[in-house]
């Protein structure tokens, strides 16, 4: 009984002296205001408002003074500089200047774009120049990209980057097999996607969905065979009868009604 006397008397001393010890936090220190912290959306509560990046008016600044420089360097080849609405930095360029402005934006200390990360064509059949090309470059140096374009037509050609970056060889060929655009002092510029033989170049405007020529295997010679392509018809078969009909050839009900009168000379038969 002692002992639980003092256990009682233990505990309540210990319930004194966090009561004290509360009070007097709560006099000592102002009260904190919790926010709710900020949690990652799940696909089931996101919105349906558009998530686009934000325009950095001092990086856009930045790349805008760079394309500055780059066309007061070399005022013969670049002939517009833009910056876009996603901060990216497009120098437009004539087809002379493309060797000039790509060892200049490699070699330069202030620009340092030394790895070619792609290069592809648009086609516009309107434009005197239907073919435009376009060169993505980076910089890991300073963390950059930029975009040079150029223009060529059918018959122009333009010179290879491939004695700059070592990457452009194969992008080289890709736009010489789908467009047709020919790349001088290209080591082999020869076609990349289609086959051998192929005719034409499948991402022009103007080439036909349907292509020239057709690919098939010949059981009889035991090889590929290419051949042009003829829009038959005869495989095509129209069946608009409804499944339900099992036997067609003895339906009344069209007899009937196309004007037919062989149901009642049955029954005058009868």
């Amino acid at each position: 009984m002692q002992f639980v006397r003092c256990c009682r008397r233990g505990l309540g001393s210990l319930s004194t002296t966090s009561n004290q010890i509360r009070t007097g936090i709560q006099q000592n220190h102002t009260k904190v205001v919790w926010r709710q912290p900020l949690v990652c959306m799940s696909s089931e509560t996101t919105t349906s408002a558009p998530t686009v990046r934000p325009r950095n008016d001092l990086q856009a600044n930045r790349l805008e003074e760079f394309g500055r420089y780059v066309s007061e360097i070399l005022p013969k080849y670049v002939q517009q500089v833009q910056v876009s609405h996603l901060n990216e930095l497009e120098v437009m360029i004539h087809p002379d200047g493309i060797v000039p402005i790509m060892t200049f934006l490699r070699d330069h200390q202030n620009a340092q774009f030394k790895s070619l990360v792609d290069i592809t064509a648009i086609d516009v059949p309107a434009r005197p120049f239907r073919f435009e090309i376009i060169y993505n470059l980076l910089s890991l140096a300073f963390n950059e990209r930029i975009r040079v374009k150029t223009y060529t037509d059918e018959l122009g050609a333009i010179d290879s980057v491939y004695p700059i970056f070592k990457s452009a060889d194969w992008f080289e060929r890709e736009i010489w097999d789908m467009f047709g655009v020919f790349f001088t002092n290209h080591p082999d510029l020869r076609r990349i996607l289609t086959d051998y033989g192929f005719e034409g170049h499948p991402m022009r405007k103007d080439f036909p969905l349907s292509g020239f020529t057709e690919v098939r295997y010949d059981d009889e010679t035991k090889r590929i065979v290419q051949e042009p392509v003829e829009m038959t018809q005869e495989f095509r078969k129209f069946d608009l009868s409804t499944p339900w009909q099992t036997f067609p050839n003895f339906d009344e009900r069209e007899k009937l009604d196309s004007g037919s009168s062989e149901p009642e000379e049955k029954k005058e038969e009868k």
